[in-house]
């Protein structure tokens, strides 16, 4: 875990936030009541995931955003374990959205536009396994989008693609103080956010905007 993400966790704590919460219970799709007709899941691991859930939590269409672990072998894992790594775990969100208002292709071009692709060891100034990018896939047709963006993704950079794409496993929720991290800590977020240099590296790779 890098210093700025502990000074922010270490605030947290600070004003007042259990600091042992209860082990992760694994999200299914049915714990979530997703109907197949109006409800759709996506799951990605773009490294930090306070910082994937404000690209879709401001799409039209996103019901909810859930940051949590998925892709190990270790059932009902905490934050501690994952970020020590050897559990297999990503920090992940997983995003609960009508396909009738918003695509699959929309998400992953959210997802693209945030993370970067070319960083095997990580993200931005987070390094380690659990900081690695993947898109988690629900079905064939999300592979097929999957897998397409990301050979469109490599034509574009001219190399090699460090994000993969997994079948999804078995997602478990991060800690409630981990959830709405953007929200309930602005300061600490954006001190996080602008000290890991990700939006400078963001613009660098897909040009300037929000991120």
């Amino acid at each position: 875990m890098n210093v700025m993400r502990s000074l922010c966790l270490a605030g947290v704590f600070i004003i007042g936030c259990d600091t042992s919460p209860p082990p992760a219970q694994a999200a299914t799709l049915e714990s979530e009541d997703v109907s197949a007709t109006t409800r759709a899941v996506a799951t990605f691991a773009g490294g930090c995931f306070w910082c994937m859930e404000p690209p879709f939590d401001k799409l039209a269409g996103v019901i909810s955003t859930t940051s949590g672990y998925t892709g190990g072998h270790l059932a009902n894992p905490d934050y501690p374990t994952v970020t020590a790594g050897g559990t297999g775990h990503y920090e992940s969100v997983q995003v609960v959205y009508d396909p009738s208002i918003v695509s699959y292709e929309r998400l992953i071009e959210s997802f693209w536009e945030n993370v970067d692709p070319l960083d095997a060891g990580g993200q931005f100034c987070d390094r380690g396994d659990s900081y690695r990018t993947a898109i988690f896939v629900h079905d064939t047709q999300q592979r097929e989008i999957a897998v397409e963006t990301r050979s469109a993704v490599a034509a574009r950079f001219d190399t090699v693609i460090a994000t993969q794409v997994i079948d999804a496993t078995e997602f478990y929720p991060a800690e409630e103080y981990h959830q709405d991290y953007y929200q309930k800590n602005p300061i600490r977020y954006a001190y996080y956010r602008r000290g890991c240099r990700r939006d400078a590296r963001l613009a660098q790779l897909w040009g300037p905007g929000e991120h």
